[in-house]
């Protein structure tokens, strides 16, 4: 019996969605950039019924891996964070104290921050999850996701984040990191999700921006002031989690009392 060799280091390869590529097939570019891209042809506005389909299957896709999950938590941070670093160990004991409350965990599945929450939910017994995203240079899934999803497109991917977490928790991040935070606050602000707590882990890291949406976007009337109590901030990983805990309950508490009140009213015995 032969053992087929393992690909030779240095060898180019790329993750499309689910395809694997290697050597000659690996092309430059994401498929969001194809997208987005006006530049070239226009010729390509012709193939965008496809591309619909292609949009469609990944939240088929990501809805049906995803549906049964238990209640979870995204985690969000920098994918630069060397293992080495307070934030990965802060980020490893968040993803353990979920594990332990009985959140699943989820994070964009690269490394840095994201592997550190991913690594402590699993060590802890937890179900770890990652969602990665195609992207110009490559970052495969870290060894510490048990349920990992690969998509092609930001905006299904980060359906995903929200449809399946009943909170957020950020660590010290980039544009990316910051990305999903606005992205957060703005749907709880307009009420596209309710009771979902935005908590922010580090409050020295984040202090500058509190301060700046306080002192020029409140002072300015550009947001208002109960939109800064969307926001938790702190440097106890006991306390963020117990904020996600408190959260849960309180929805759960209303969903038990809507229930119960859509069953009486469905009873045409009852007065």
């Amino acid at each position: 019996m032969t053992v087929d060799p393992e690909p030779a280091a240095g060898t180019p390869e790329k993750q499309r969605g689910p395809v694997l590529l290697r050597r000659d097939q690996v092309q430059s570019g994401t498929t969001d950039q194809r997208l987005l891209d006006s530049r070239g042809p226009s010729d390509w506005v012709h193939t965008d019924p496809w591309r619909v389909l292609r949009i469609q299957s990944e939240f088929v896709e990501g809805f049906g891996q995803l549906s049964e999950l238990p209640r979870a938590v995204s985690v969000f941070g920098s994918a630069r964070t060397p293992r080495d670093h307070p934030d990965y160990a802060a980020g490893r004991a968040l993803g353990g104290r979920l594990a332990d409350a009985g959140f699943a965990v989820i994070t964009g599945g690269g490394p840095g921050v994201m592997e550190a929450a991913n690594r402590g939910a699993q060590e802890a017994g937890g179900l770890s999850v990652g969602l990665g995203i195609e992207l110009p240079f490559e970052q495969s899934l870290n060894q510490w996701v048990d349920i990992g999803i690969n998509f092609r497109y930001f905006f299904a991917r980060k359906t995903m984040f929200v449809k399946y977490a009943q909170a957020f928790v950020i660590l010290p991040g980039g544009f990316g990191t910051l990305d999903e935070l606005f992205e957060a606050l703005t749907l709880v602000q307009t009420g596209k999700v309710t009771r979902f707590p935005v908590i922010l882990l580090g409050a020295r890291y984040w202090s500058g921006l509190i301060d700046w949406i306080r002192d020029t976007l409140l002072a300015e009337g550009k947001v208002a002031a109960r939109d800064l109590a969307l926001i938790t901030v702190t440097d106890d990983v006991d306390e963020a989690v117990a904020a996600v805990i408190s959260s849960a309950a309180q929805r759960h508490e209303r969903a038990s009392g809507t229930a119960a009140e859509e069953s009486l009213g469905a009873d045409p015995d009852l007065p």
